[in-house]
């Protein structure tokens, strides 16, 4: 069985002054500095998550 494919997000702008909502996707995707990448799975809760705050995020595929 093939590994799950992974990708690697890093915040690249700050969490402060933004929607609750969106402090909370960030949260739950394991963010939690500005420039320290997090790895994750690439499943379509993450997906939605990412989408949601993809204009603070930058998204690599590992």
């Amino acid at each position: 069985m093939a590994s799950a494919k992974q990708l690697k997000l890093t915040l690249v702008r700050s969490l402060n002054g933004r929607l609750k909502a969106h402090q909370q996707c960030a949260r739950g995707l394991g963010i939690r500095k500005i420039h320290n990448p997090v790895t994750v799975i690439d499943t379509p809760e993450n997906r939605g998550m990412i989408n949601k705050i993809s204009y603070m995020l930058k998204v690599e595929e590992v």
